[in-house]
């Protein structure tokens, strides 16, 4: 994870250095906004890099359960950087139609080059989610869906450009505005995956978790589950079960082992408690 997160630091970086160049010698509103919007995915690698160490480190007396929800943090900090540049890019969208302000001389090189990042924008996107999907990582794959969004932001910069090249430079602030709700729905789908990690929300449907312990032979009963997952995919369920009262401990502990089996196999890797009672 640190060595995908360094690649796409660099590449961030070359690409928000670009947009800036561009942005401040046209002056289109739409490109700073996308240099923002780079600017900010680099600050986020720098998170992740940090957050990487801490959120790969295994259970200890402090942390039973490990420290996989520091990299849902990382998620959320992700959140906050945006709605920053969210409220920024719509200001200066709003002043720039009131004022009509509009960008200056936009040569073809700058088009040529804003395409260029694109492509890098592209790629960034695809190597993120795939590495993400590879390692379980939230962070990775909130990343790439706000890269994802930069793609969009670089099309309307490229948009605005071409216009203003084309004699309709006025249209600038409302691209600006543009981008700027669009990190706002980026902002929002990070968030709506973050948060059920950090509460805790049930990972799987009782009745479908009951469903797979009840199909373990010998089990009479299933009175109470519970389960949540981690930010890397690692299932935890709680599940009480009743059996005869005449069943040996051995035997008792055989059919614990059987409902960790069966919800491992049915719910991939997981961390299974089972508390017996007489049935």
């Amino acid at each position: 994870m640190r060595r995908t997160l360094l690649v796409v630091l660099v590449l961030n970086a070359i690409v928000a250095l670009v947009k800036v160049v561009i942005g401040v010698r046209t002056g289109a509103l739409t490109v700073l906004g996308a240099a923002l919007e780079s600017a900010l995915d680099m600050l986020n690698n720098l998170i992740g890099v940090t957050l990487v160490d801490v959120a790969g480190r295994g259970p200890d007396e402090e942390h039973p359960y490990g420290h996989d929800k520091f990299e849902t943090l990382g998620a959320l900090g992700i959140v906050g950087f945006l709605s920053i540049s969210c409220f920024e890019l719509l200001r200066e969208g709003v002043m720039a139609i009131g004022s009509r302000r509009a960008p200056r001389s936009v040569h073809p090189a700058d088009l040529v080059v804003i395409a260029l990042t694109l492509a890098v924008n592209f790629f960034v996107v695809a190597f993120e989610r795939r590495r993400g999907r590879q390692l379980g990582s939230t962070f990775l794959l909130a990343d790439a869906s706000h890269t994802a969004s930069d793609i969009l932001v670089t099309l309307l910069a490229l948009a605005s450009l071409g216009l203003a090249r084309a004699g309709s430079p006025v249209l600038d602030g409302g691209l600006a505005i543009t981008v700027a709700l669009i990190i706002a729905w980026s902002g929002w789908r990070i968030l709506r995956q973050s948060i059920p990690i950090l509460v805790d929300e049930r990972a799987i449907d009782a009745a479908e978790l009951r469903g797979v312990v009840l199909a373990v032979p010998e089990i009479r009963d299933v009175r109470n589950v519970r389960s949540r997952s981690t930010a890397s995919g690692q299932l935890f369920a709680e599940v009480t079960i009743a059996v005869s009262g005449r069943t040996p401990v051995d035997e008792a502990h055989r059919l614990a082992d059987a409902v960790e089996a069966a919800i491992e196999r049915e719910f991939g890797t997981s961390q299974v408690t089972v508390h017996i009672e007489p049935g």
